[in-house]
């Protein structure tokens, strides 16, 4: 008795392509939505430190003008900000350092398992 199998068991190659594709495509979509998430929240930093930088800065150049009160600078930094989401933003007239503005944001990141939340901050100081 002979149990050796044929040289050519699976001769038929049809969907061998799909099921390649099946394992690929999630990875690559994963990779790509996860880019545009990791874009998406450097824009929302950077735009936080330009937003509290400027307000410091207007704070401390302009104090008779557009950021003569505490109001109008935290209103001025609200402007200034371009990100997704609407940041918290605190001012502390002569700190240490000289007029200080302070703004933090909560990014929201919705997997299709769970929720994250990643809280951001930036900090400025301008003499």
């Amino acid at each position: 008795m002979d149990f050796r199998a044929p040289a050519c068991s699976f001769p038929d190659q049809r969907g061998t392509t799909a099921i390649e594709f099946a394992i690929v495509a999630p990875l690559f979509l994963a990779l790509t939505v996860g880019t545009l998430y990791l874009g998406i929240c450097l824009f929302m930093v950077g735009s936080l430190h330009y937003s509290v930088e400027e307000a410091a800065r207007c704070a401390s150049v302009r104090s008779t003008g557009d950021c003569s009160t505490s109001a109008k600078v935290v209103s001025y930094a609200q402007t200034r900000y371009f990100g997704p989401s609407s940041p918290t933003f605190t001012y502390q007239p002569a700190a240490a350092c000289g007029n200080s503005v302070t703004g933090s944001v909560s990014y929201s990141l919705n997997f299709v398992i769970t929720h994250v939340t990643i809280p951001l901050s930036a900090t400025a100081c301008f003499p």
